[in-house]
């Protein structure tokens, strides 16, 4: 099937809904007018559309005849991160900035949308998901809870996001994870405060939260096994607020990220354990608030080989089967929970002059938009001949 023609026909309009879509972001939960923008065009493509489900997340689907039914997904959210591009199609909405490429991924997916509307599948149904608040805020999860393969039961569902640093065109399919679990710890240490010059008629706790941090660290180089991957990062320390006090009170905040369940659990445990025993053994108390917040991101085996080959029928210059798991979370970890699936990387080129995810000068690189929506149509063919 030579879609490819086709394809490169639409790419200046693939190009302009990208840029219009960098240009009106807006966050998770908030996707109104980007809502508004993919329910209209999957209408002017003739698919059947249902709007609001998980708020604001968009289904398209096209039906043909019996056969099984497939769910295709791209993210809908941008970031609270002020632009600093200087484009010409830049960010409109003060703070808000489409940082990561989902943008692009909507263009992707709708065009795949109006290809199979033109050339579908002998039989079989396509969902089409357009999921709000991937960043954060848990919009696929949302959807899940709101009956989204309940009123739709797919057989599968498969998600794609674009990777810097990877060769533009190149795609990275997994088998196994390959995005980690996302957990978010604060500890509150509480002392007692005392005199600068005086610490021996206090509690400290900033001295108590450094004993707290190498003990975190050792659970991963010590209790992890090295074939194995976990992160434990402190990305926040609040005390104290003169220079001659030691405080009474102590905030440290921080993630963790795992690959597996067992490290999962394992790690909470031993967090929990050891910060209260390390608390009261210098006579301080510790209260802990530690939360789950995305699973790990696990690929089915069965449906890593569909997208394998799917990929590897596009005009892409390589399909890479081997590479390292990312500890970055991805909420389409809660469709994986519900439906076997797969999510892959396309590679959109260098790191650098602006292409790492999360930055202000990021900008999705338009030249892959024509490999996407290839691998979409290719794979939606072949999930639905399994």
């Amino acid at each position: 099937m030579n879609i490819r023609p086709r394809i490169e026909s639409s790419m200046s309009e693939l190009v302009e809904w990208r840029r219009h879509l960098h240009a009106h972001p807006e966050l998770g939960f908030e996707e109104k007018q980007t809502a508004a923008f993919v329910a209209r065009k999957l209408r002017e493509f003739g698919l059947e559309v249902h709007e609001g489900i998980g708020r604001t997340g968009v289904v398209g689907v096209l039906r043909q005849g019996n056969g099984r039914m497939v769910g295709l997904r791209a993210d809908m959210d941008a970031l609270p991160i002020a632009e600093a591009t200087g484009l010409p199609y830049a960010s409109t909405a003060a703070g808000r900035m489409h940082a990561c490429g989902h943008d692009g991924h909507i263009a992707m997916l709708l065009g795949a949308a109006r290809l199979l509307a033109e050339t579908p599948p002998s039989h079989g149904s396509v969902l089409f998901i357009f999921q709000p608040a991937e960043e954060t805020l848990g919009g696929g999860k949302a959807m899940v809870e709101a009956g989204l393969f309940r009123d739709f039961p797919a057989c599968a569902v498969f998600g794609l996001h674009n990777w810097p640093g990877l060769p533009e065109g190149q795609f990275a399919v997994h088998t196994g994870p390959v995005m980690a679990a996302n957990d978010t710890f604060e500890v509150i240490v509480e002392g007692r405060a005392s005199h600068a010059a005086m610490p021996h008629q206090g509690v400290d706790p900033i001295a108590i939260s450094a004993q707290l941090y190498h003990a975190w660290q050792l659970i991963v180089s010590r209790g992890v096994s090295p074939t194995d991957a976990a992160v434990i990062s402190v990305t926040q320390v609040h005390a104290g607020d003169t220079w001659n006090v030691v405080p009474d009170k102590l905030v440290m905040r921080g993630t963790v990220r795992t690959l597996r369940p067992e490290t999962r659990d394992m790690i909470e445990t031993r967090m929990r354990e050891q910060t209260d025993l390390i608390c009261r053994a210098f006579e301080a108390h510790a209260e802990v608030d530690y939360q789950r917040r995305y699973p790990v991101t696990i690929n089915t085996e069965a449906e890593a080989q569909i997208s394998r080959l799917a990929a590897a029928d596009t005009s892409a210059s390589e399909v890479v089967v081997n590479l390292a798991p990312s500890m970055a979370a991805e909420d389409f970890s809660y469709m994986l929970q519900e439906k076997p699936g797969a999510y892959v990387w396309l590679g959109s080129g260098s790191a650098e002059n602006g292409r790492n995810l999360h930055s202000p000068r990021y900008d999705f690189n338009d030249a892959i938009l024509s490999t996407g929506v290839e691998y979409w149509v290719k794979l939606a063919h072949r999930a639905l001949r399994a």
